[in-house]
């Protein structure tokens, strides 16, 4: 079992400990890939000048904007809403700066955040537009949008972790519920959609379990036990 994630390194760290899990994980949305004791295998990082478009769309749609670069999470200020769950999510505090151009040539991820979903939802066509043949345009959740090199993709990370870990990938199950999820379900040998995920996440997969709430992952994973022994 491994982890690919939309969160940083610095927020795996913890959730890889108690899962005991050993190998390859994958962070921002599998553009970095790293051994479970932190050392970085692969760094797939936006180009500069498609970081400063994702960041001057976003600021022309007036959606808050964070930079994700050199360990670093960096804000124009501190956000009240969603500033506290980013704390718990990425282990980080945030940077405080009004120029994110110094960290463009080295940008893992640009996020918009915003609560209204639809305006986030309306750039992430926008920014895609705009960006789709050289980065990755998708939102991790309703209130982000997240842009990333363009094999900073769940499938293209699912592929490599498969192997890193050899293991077919056909042979492989994906669990998720988010947009950025659909690639790896996609790709999977088995994709499996969160009860709580859209209906879009439902159609990528091959398989629906119970939400987050009805503890849908273990349900999945005693009927593949179950399938295993039978």
């Amino acid at each position: 079992m491994t982890l690919i994630s939309a969160r940083p390194a610095s927020g795996l760290g913890h959730i890889v400990g108690e899962l005991g899990i050993e190998g390859a994980v994958g962070a921002f949305n599998g553009g970095t890939l790293f051994e479970a004791g932190g050392d970085v295998i692969e760094a797939h990082r936006l180009a500069p000048g498609d970081a400063k478009r994702a960041v001057e769309a976003l600021d022309a749609a007036g959606v808050p904007v964070w930079v994700f670069a050199d360990g670093l999470w960096l804000a124009r200020s501190e956000d009240a809403l969603h500033g506290d769950r980013e704390r718990k999510a990425a282990q980080l505090d945030p940077t405080i700066t009004q120029d994110f151009s110094p960290w463009y040539d080295r940008t893992d991820k640009v996020v918009g955040v915003s609560d209204d979903h639809p305006l986030v939802e309306r750039m992430e066509r926008e920014i895609g537009d705009l960006l789709g043949e050289t980065a990755n345009v998708v939102r991790s959740q309703l209130y982000f949008l997240d842009v990333t090199a363009k094999v900073a993709n769940k499938g293209d990370g699912a592929a490599f972790l498969a192997k890193a870990h050899g293991v077919p990938l056909e042979e492989t199950a994906a669990v998720g519920d988010m947009p950025n999820d659909i690639p790896m379900l996609q790709r999977a040998g088995l994709g499996v959609a969160m009860g709580q995920g859209s209906e879009a996440v439902h159609r990528a997969a091959g398989y629906v379990t119970a939400s987050n709430e009805e503890d849908g992952v273990a349900k999945f994973l005693d009927l593949l036990m179950e399938a295993r022994r039978g």
